[in-house]
C-alpha cells in the first residue's frame, strides 16, 4: 500500500517518467528471462502490476 500512496502524491509528468522506467525494467526482465539469467521470475508479474497501477493513477488524474 505504500506504493499506492506514493503514486497518489505524484503528478502526471512524474507518473509518466515512472511508467517509462517500469516499462524499461519489464523489457530487461523479459530479456533476462529469455537468456535464462533472471533469478526471480516473480519480478515480471510484480512489474506488470506496478505498470497497471501507474496507468490507473494517470487516468484518474486526467
Amino acid at each position: 500500500m505504500a506504493k499506492v500512496k506514493k503514486y497518489n502524491e505524484m503528478s502526471v509528468e512524474e507518473l509518466n517518467v515512472e511508467l517509462n522506467n517500469c516499462q524499461a525494467s519489464l523489457f530487461n526482465f523479459r530479456f533476462q528471462k529469455t537468456l535464462q539469467q533472471l533469478e526471480s521470475p516473480h519480478q515480471i508479474k510484480n512489474m506488470k502490476k506496478n505498470i497497471a497501477r501507474i496507468k490507473t493513477f494517470i487516468n484518474q488524474k486526467k
